[in-house]
C-alpha cells in the first residue's frame, strides 16, 4: 500500500464564486507542484468542468474525481463523488432537474464551461450558487443510488454547513464522511470519518488542506475503503 495525498474539493471556474483562473491545466499544475496526488472536482451544483480537468489530469499523471457540491433545500452543502462519468451525470441531471432560477452574472459572477485546454466551449445560465428542492436526505439517498460517496462539506463553518443550517446530524443520515476545514476542528465529535479538504477557490488554496490515504491504488474505490477502514486501508497524517 501507499500513502496518498489528496484534496477532494475543488472549484473551477464554473463556479460563480471561483476565480477565473481555475482552469483545467491551471488546476493540475497547482495541484501537482503542491504535491498532490489526487484532487476532486466539486463545482456549485453542476458537472461540466469534471471531464476538462479529468483529461488534463490523465496528461499529468494526476487523478481526478468527479463530483460536484450539491446544495440542500435548507442550503446545506453535500460533496458527491463518483466513479464513473456515467454516474456522475444521473446525478448532474436530477440535480439539474431540481434547481430552480436562472443565473446573474452581474450579481454572482460568470459561470463558465472549458474543454481540456482552457477554451471556452460555454456558459451555464443555471443559477449554480443556488439551492435546489432536495432535501438533505434525499441527496445523499440519490448519491448512494449511483455508487457515489457523500460528504458533509465544511461542517465546521457557520454558513451552508450541515451542524451549521440545522445544528445537528440529522439521525440516520448515511453519510460517508464529515469534511473539515482545519484539522482536529469540529466533526470528530461525531461518529462518522473526518476529511479535511480546502475548498479552493483560487489556485493558491489548492492542497492548502488535504487528507491522507493508506491505500493500495489510487482510486475512488479505495478512499471508501480507507473510510470505512477496510483491509488494512485508512486515513493516516499528513
Amino acid at each position: 500500500m501507499r500513502k496518498v495525498r489528496a484534496d477532494l474539493h475543488l472549484h473551477t471556474c464554473l463556479s460563480p464564486c471561483a476565480d477565473n483562473q481555475m482552469q483545467a491545466t491551471a488546476i493540475v499544475e497547482q495541484a501537482r507542484k503542491v504535491g498532490l496526488d489526487m484532487i476532486a472536482i466539486c463545482d456549485h451544483n453542476s458537472a461540466e468542468n469534471v471531464a476538462a480537468v479529468a483529461k488534463a489530469g490523465q496528461r499529468a499523471g494526476l487523478a481526478v474525481i468527479g463530483g460536484m457540491e450539491v446544495t440542500s433545500s435548507e442550503e446545506v452543502h453535500i460533496l458527491a463523488l463518483f466513479h464513473t462519468e456515467a454516474d456522475l451525470m444521473y446525478m448532474q441531471d436530477m440535480v439539474y432537474e431540481n434547481l430552480p432560477g436562472e443565473n446573474s452574472e452581474e450579481a454572482f459572477g460568470t459561470q463558465v464551461i472549458i474543454d481540456e485546454w482552457n477554451n471556452v466551449v460555454g456558459k451555464n445560465s443555471r443559477l449554480l450558487i443556488g439551492a435546489t428542492t432536495l432535501t438533505v436526505e434525499q441527496i445523499v439517498d440519490s448519491i448512494h443510488r449511483w455508487a457515489g460517496l457523500a460528504i458533509a462539506s465544511h461542517v465546521d463553518r457557520e454558513r451552508f454547513s450541515l451542524i451549521g443550517q440545522l445544528g445537528f446530524i440529522p439521525e440516520g443520515l448515511d453519510l460517508d464522511a464529515l469534511e473539515v476545514s482545519k484539522p482536529c476542528s469540529a466533526g470528530r465529535e461525531y461518529d462518522y470519518p473526518v476529511v479535511t479538504s480546502s475548498d479552493a477557490h483560487f489556485l493558491d488554496d489548492i492542497g492548502r488542506r488535504s487528507t491522507c490515504f493508506m491505500i493500495e491504488t489510487v482510486s475512488l474505490g479505495e478512499i471508501r475503503k480507507a473510510l470505512r477502514r477496510e483491509l488494512g486501508r485508512r486515513i493516516v497524517g499528513n
